[in-house]
């Protein structure tokens, strides 16, 4: 199996508008987050009225054009996506204390304007970041009554495009990207608790993280499992240190991306080399972690009813039977300019 990766540094505006409509399966992304202050420079130089609001404290006015800035980019989704696509944004709400101390909530803002492009809201997921801080109030300590509650959650807002997405009966692509049954009822809960960064990082992709404010790579990666099949293809229109990219490729799927920023994009070579030992390391974590599942369950008496076709252990429903775990076995550069990255990608069964 082999896979393509293409990053485009670009204003995703412009570069999602020139894709080809119904290219691509599965949207997962974390836009710069509006009202926090490390993306205002970045909001105001796409449109200096921004900048006015805030300097006036202009809270709510400033909230609405950050806003209809990445609206630019999700009215286009409808068209780009294939009909039964998952769309997934990570977005969390910010505080700021501009026309008074307040919340704004962007994970509302986000859902009406996708619901607004016609795209239908499915179930959300809460999941909680980790925090060093021992202090789980803000505010005024130990007075009432103008404390408030440590913002710990962001949200992963789920939609689809039209109707459910079908498939041949009996599709192989399908059944061999099965999750296991243990895996479904993890996964498939709405309060997720993910720890940091998988990788450790260092030089310039260990700079380029703490500047684009990534996620860990294990939220794209349980997203690209769970919404997608072997060979569909990935986009992150806000792409930063290609976190999203990175999980695509250890899971056997292609992937767009789009950065505005040229550092971030050079830093993902690093990310790129480390992906075949990543990628296996992942795959036999996975079958290691059924493995102890069964295990547990035979100490409890209660034998998966069905074997696996290509391992050597059972599985609890018919549906996992055919699951077939893959890894990458190389990653080559094949294209590099100023405005694009390509690298290929080969797969081999675990």
């Amino acid at each position: 199996m082999q896979t393509e990766h293409v990053v485009h540094v670009a204003d995703a505006r412009a570069a999602v508008a020139d894709l080809d409509t119904d290219s691509v399966d599965l949207v997962v992304t974390s836009p710069p987050y509006p009202m926090v202050e490390m993306w205002d420079a970045s909001f105001t130089a796409q449109d200096p009225a921004i900048g006015e609001a805030l300097d006036a404290n202009e809270g709510d006015r400033a909230f609405d054009l950050m806003h209809d800035l990445l609206d630019d980019v999700w009215r286009q989704l409808p068209r780009v996506v294939r009909p039964g696509g998952i769309v997934v944004v990570n977005v969390g709400p910010a505080t700021r204390n501009l026309d008074g101390f307040q919340q704004y909530p962007n994970q509302e803002a986000v859902t009406r304007r996708l619901r607004e492009h016609g795209l239908q809201s499915l179930p959300n997921v809460l999941w909680r970041k980790p925090t060093n801080s021992a202090a789980k109030f803000m505010g005024s300590g130990m007075l009432p009554t103008n404390a408030y509650p440590t913002l710990e959650h962001e949200y992963l807002l789920v939609f689809r495009n039209g109707g459910t997405r079908s498939f041949p009966p009996g599709d192989d692509r399908r059944y061999e990207s099965a999750y296991f049954w243990e895996e479904r009822n993890e996964w498939f809960s709405d309060l997720w608790e993910l720890t940091g960064e998988r990788q450790a990082l260092s030089g310039d992709a260990a700079e380029a993280r703490d500047r684009s404010g990534a996620f860990p790579l294990d939220l794209p990666l349980r997203l690209v499992r769970m919404f997608s099949v072997y060979g569909d293809t990935v986009l992150d229109p806000f792409w930063g240190t290609g976190t999203t990219s990175l999980a695509a490729l250890a899971a056997g799927r292609s992937s767009v991306g789009v950065e505005r920023d040229p550092d971030l994009v050079a830093a993902f070579d690093e990310r790129v080399a480390d992906a075949p030992a990543l990628s296996t390391d992942l795959a036999r974590e996975r079958l290691e972690r059924h493995r102890e599942f069964v295990a547990d369950r035979r100490a409890d008496g209660d034998e998966p009813g069905y074997d696996a076709e290509h391992y050597e252990f059972p599985v609890v429903t018919t549906q996992e039977r055919r699951i077939r775990l893959y890894e990458t076995t190389a990653v080559r550069r094949t294209a590099a300019s100023d405005e694009r990255r390509r690298y290929v990608a080969d797969h081999e069964p675990v």
